[in-house]
């Protein structure tokens, strides 16, 4: 196999060289192919694909992929994201039919959604997220479903609309720390983001989210952010490294050491998570289907 190296490691010289450690494989074989394929026939959008993310060639290839409904243009204009800003289109009705299906015809077991920020909609898009999760359910009652939602600034019904479908884990990401919030997600809230995760625990739901570093925090940082979730009722954490993924977004001020990550991990699983996914390559759906 050729090692693929991430993100545009060949481009401006003021940019940090990668360590060997954030290197992966370049997607190959019969299941990636066959990912590829369907996302294509369907005409469906994947945060593999618009969020760079590192683990595509490994999740595809192992015949897993995790699905962006709602389009792939955000309202949202996070620092460190490399999906699509702007003004998004109008929402598919039909995308929750053509989901189902590809996730049938993919056979898979543990199934991840999720969304775009979409603000400009009175809902933030939970109809679609709740017949999202109806129609694989209909056609994959086997699949288990982890939904990994958008903040929806404080709309508590639309949060409960998104996970009445019958979702076995539901997913926010915090994705940093406290001081870090008004520079990498400058619509968000710290204390908001908390709070919907509380209210998801509530509604009686697995609850999940992660956080990235290299950004300028320090561990004690972190251990806040881990003690926060832990109060709010955070059942699962993710931690990975955060990679730049254009020369528009915020820089890396840091490659974490694995041992580090290590000991997030253990830190983590002191305060009381149920499961902690902690490396350099780790996404918030990365080995997901292991959360349950």
């Amino acid at each position: 196999m050729v090692d693929l190296p991430l993100a545009n490691e060949s481009s401006e010289p003021a940019r940090q060289r990668k360590p060997d450690w954030l290197r992966v494989k370049l997607p190959i074989g019969e299941e990636y192919r066959k990912v590829r394929g369907l996302v294509d026939n369907y005409k469906l959008h994947t945060i593999c694909q618009s969020g760079n993310c590192p683990n595509m060639g490994e999740c595809w290839g192992a015949g897993t992929a995790t699905f962006m409904i709602l389009g792939n243009v955000c309202t949202r204009s996070c620092s460190f994201c490399a999906v699509k800003t702007g003004r998004p289109n109008e929402y598919d009705e039909d995308e929750p039919r053509r989901v189902a299906e590809a996730i049938f015809l993919m056979q898979v077991k543990h199934a991840v959604i999720t969304s775009v920020n979409r603000d400009e909609l009175k809902d933030r898009g939970a109809e679609i997220w709740y017949q999202t999760v109806v129609k694989i359910k209909e056609v994959s009652p086997a699949t288990t479903i982890e939904t990994l939602i958008p903040d929806v600034k404080a709309s508590w019904d639309a949060l409960e609309q998104m996970v009445a479908g019958g979702q076995e884990v539901v997913s926010h990401n915090m994705e940093t720390v406290e001081s870090l919030y008004r520079k990498v997600r400058p619509q968000a809230r710290y204390e908001r983001s908390l709070e919907q995760i509380k209210r998801t625990k509530e509604l009686g739901k697995r609850t999940k989210s992660g956080i990235m570093v290299g950004l300028g925090e320090t561990h004690n940082e972190v251990f806040k952010a881990m003690d926060d979730l832990a109060a709010h009722g955070c059942d699962v954490l993710t931690i990975g490294q955060y990679l730049q993924p254009t020369k528009m977004h915020i820089e890396v001020a840091e490659f974490i050491h694995p041992d580090i990550f290590a000991m997030y991990r253990e830190e983590g699983m002191k305060r009381g998570f149920d499961f902690v996914e902690s490396g350099p390559l780790v996404r918030s759906s990365y080995h997901a289907e292991r959360h349950l």
